[in-house]
């Protein structure tokens, strides 16, 4: 596997020995691996994924086969969260369409297995790329990169969802509203500091939302780092925590906030140079997959987009403040929630004042 961030190569990818408080019983999983999995013959090793992932993820290693167990973590849990029911669903539900999604072969919910509800699913063997400059690739090859992705995307939200029993996954219509009223409810339980531009957003965002409601599967987390590449096609989507039914244009510009957010993204020469398309031949792409008009709206979905994710950052600053953040660079990551809500509504000043 090849990544491009060092850094995050590091700390994310790859595997390493399984933690004392998540380790699993190979005697016991072995029954439940040659009943789902024919052929895979003895667990020969148990490794767990690196990575921030909320639900621990281990590699099982067999005398014929690599697959993936994802489980829900131990101890108390929200109730909605850690769904490995619901990422189960998806990707067996999604197996039957061109969306690109690692076989499962069953969802375990008997605690003596393994000690919490888990799936198992093929290992891919591919790339995953973290920097979205793309450096390890030549111009081409990046080229292939973003248009197979845009691809994979439109080819989520054209699935007919109804067709391959998904019609419960989620509420149907009205998904921006729902999600502006979440967010705001989230910003302002963890509130540390008044922060006029968000307050401005929380109040604008209800009352303009476009006309235009549709309803697809949406992955909710959309990113480079999310996908499993071979040859620069994509072979696997993965991480579905986040998935329900939604708007597809939310679900696409979310996706696309990498061009608001990289400066290095800002420079269109450098882009074009590299094989990177820009913001607006990146939409044009995804328009002419699906035939849906994306420039009456964009810079509405950008305002929400950006909104959500300082909302999220709000949510970290909170954590840090009740002293339950996790990560050492919890703040830092919090505090973006200044830019980014002062980004969101200098679109809305811009675009709709």
């Amino acid at each position: 596997m090849t990544n491009d961030n060092q850094k995050y190569e590091k700390v994310f990818s790859g595997t390493k020995a399984v933690a004392e408080n998540l380790k699993i019983d190979n005697e016991k999983l072995q029954p439940w691996i040659d009943a789902h999995v024919p052929g895979a013959g003895a667990i020969t090793g148990i490794e767990q994924f690196k990575g921030g992932q909320s639900n621990p993820t281990y590699k099982i290693i067999t005398d014929n086969k690599n697959l993936v167990l994802r489980r829900k973590p131990p101890g108390k849990l929200l109730p909605s969260a850690h769904a490995v029911d619901r990422e189960y669903k998806v990707i067996t539900a999604l197996g039957e369409t061109d969306v690109p999604v690692p076989k499962t072969y069953g969802l375990c919910e008997d605690q003596e297995v393994a000690g919490t509800t888990f799936f198992v699913m093929d290992c891919l063997d591919g790339d995953i790329y973290w920097d979205p400059m793309l450096p390890s690739l030549s111009k081409e090859q990046r080229i292939k990169v973003y248009q197979n992705k845009n691809k994979t995307l439109a080819a989520l939200h054209s699935v007919d969802y109804k067709k391959i029993g998904l019609e419960d996954y989620g509420k149907p219509g009205n998904y921006v509203a729902r999600q502006v009223s979440r967010w705001s409810k989230q910003y302002l339980a963890s509130e540390t500091d008044n922060i006029d531009e968000m307050n401005n957003l929380i109040e604008w965002l209800p009352n303009n939302i476009p006309d235009d409601d549709e309803t697809s599967i949406v992955h909710g987390d959309y990113r480079l780092d999310n996908m499993i590449m071979k040859n620069q096609e994509v072979i696997g989507v993965l991480d579905w925590e986040l998935s329900t039914l939604g708007h597809p244009i939310a679900d696409f510009c979310y996706h696309c906030l990498t061009w608001r957010t990289e400066p290095l993204f800002y420079d269109h020469a450098k882009l074009k140079e590299m094989g990177i398309p820009n913001e607006m031949e990146y939409r044009d792409m995804y328009s002419e997959i699906t035939g849906k008009d994306l420039s009456k709206n964009w810079e509405f979905y950008m305002a929400f987009s950006l909104f959500k994710v300082g909302a999220i950052c709000q949510g970290i600053l909170g954590r840090v403040r009740d002293g339950t953040a996790s990560s050492k660079h919890a703040e830092e990551r919090g505090m973006k929630v200044y830019p980014l809500s002062e980004f969101a509504w200098s679109i809305v000043k811009n675009h709709f004042k």
